[in-house]
């Protein structure tokens, strides 16, 4: 295993699971994930930090899916203790290993700034979903700051080789819209604590039309 390797596999995760259990993010977790119902679906579930936060009584079915062996093992330690019936897989967002219209809620928190094809999995994410289903989510991405952005088009590069291919620059809800799902943003700002360029948040749900 190189070093570049290594630091994705074993440092990233540590890094991920720190930043992103951050006070204002908890909170902000915690606005969007008890509402998930029936079966659910996370995306980038590594680390096992929303497990604290669904409403076993309101969850029939849990999966999820990440590509870091160290995350799933976070994860599915975490579905363990809350007694959870989980379905937690090693995979990427661009190639979700499951039938379509599967699921009635998908959720995203942080997660969608490091997959390869961001479109490609937010079309994943529809695909899965149920006619009439719930999308949560909650991302960093694109300022709406025109000197904020080019601060993050500076940046990223070096930003994605030390974090894990964290991109900066996404767009977050018209990206949703995009895709084909009727989005509703409950609200964005720069939330995280940090440099700007690094903290614009946008979460909310979106509905894939029945």
């Amino acid at each position: 295993m190189g070093f570049g390797s290594w630091w994705d596999d074993k440092v990233v995760p540590r890094c991920i699971r720190f930043a992103c259990g951050a006070k204002p993010i908890m909170e902000l977790r915690s606005q969007l994930v008890p509402s998930a119902a029936g079966r659910v679906l996370e995306l980038g579930c590594g680390g096992g930090i929303n497990l604290e936060l669904y409403d076993t009584s309101r969850v029939t079915a849990f999966a999820g899916i990440d590509p870091s062996e160290k995350g799933i093992e976070y994860a599915r330690e975490a579905a363990a203790k809350r007694g959870m019936n989980s379905d937690i897989r090693q995979g990427f967002g661009e190639e979700l290993p499951f039938a379509d219209d599967t699921f009635d809620t998908v959720v995203s928190t942080f997660t969608l700034c490091s997959v390869s094809d961001h479109a490609r999995t937010i079309g994943e994410l529809r695909r899965v979903l149920k006619p009439g289903g719930t999308f949560l989510f909650a991302e960093h991405g694109r300022s709406p700051d025109r000197n904020v952005a080019r601060w993050q088009d500076r940046i990223e590069p070096a930003w994605k080789r030390v974090f894990g291919g964290c991109h900066l620059s996404r767009p977050i809800s018209p990206a949703i819209a995009d895709s084909g799902f009727d989005s509703e943003p409950a609200g964005s700002g720069y939330l995280l604590p940090g440099p700007r360029f690094a903290t614009w948040v946008e979460w909310g749900r979106a509905v894939k039309p029945a």
